[in-house]
């Protein structure tokens, strides 16, 4: 599966030749490097190992420094692995571009979302207020949880309040609207989840599209 890391950038907008505005999210992917393969014989499955952004060889401890001079790679600050389909290869020290994508397919892209703190029932889980009439009690408290007599407790996993945000999110079949090579950006069509700076996996659709 074609997959790239990169950094978001932000949102901006640009216009179709038609004139029609487009928002899009920028995506910095800077050349990836195949830092490990993975085959049958060793591991029981076929997976490559890719790393982003240069890491400073001073942050780096021995078992790291190890691993990258092994398979003659250069320091990498964010590692992931690859699942392989059937007749993909690579090799170690390979680089994956953003050129190595194409303009208009569909794209799914993982981030970890904005994290929101501890926040009540409403805006977590979308749970209904109570009467905003003078008088009442019951404006944004949660309702009854459990029942009285029987069960007389409440269920574990009871949606209540809570941390929210902060969570892996994968959002399918996004356009890839633009690539401009030279500065490794792409400009992927709508939000994706994540603030500026974060972290993105970025791979071809997995359903959506033809292979």
């Amino acid at each position: 599966m074609k997959t790239i890391l990169g950094k978001k950038i932000g949102m901006t907008q640009i216009f179709s030749e038609t004139g029609v505005m487009i928002p899009v999210t920028v995506i910095e992917a800077t050349p990836n490097v195949v830092t490990q393969i993975k085959s049958v014989e060793t591991d029981g499955y076929n997976a490559v190992q890719i790393g982003f952004e240069d890491l400073k060889e001073h942050r780096a401890n021995k078992p790291t420094k190890g691993h990258f001079a092994k398979w003659q790679a250069p320091l990498k600050k964010y590692l992931q692995e690859i699942r392989l389909d059937e007749g993909e290869s690579y090799e170690p020290g390979q680089l994956i571009t953003v050129a190595d994508f194409e303009e208009g397919k569909k794209l799914d892209v993982t981030g970890t979302s904005k994290g929101k703190g501890t926040q009540g029932h409403i805006k977590r889980w979308g749970q209904a207020r109570g009467p905003m009439s003078h008088g009442s009690k019951h404006h944004r408290l949660a309702g009854a949880l459990a029942a009285g007599t029987y069960p007389s407790r409440v269920f574990k996993g009871n949606k209540a309040a809570g941390r929210m945000g902060r969570e892996t999110i994968t959002v399918q079949n996004v356009e890839l609207v633009k690539i401009i090579a030279d500065r490794n950006l792409m400009l992927v069509k709508g939000a994706v989840p994540g603030g500026k700076g974060s972290l993105l996996r970025i791979q071809y659709a997995v359903k959506g599209q033809d292979k």
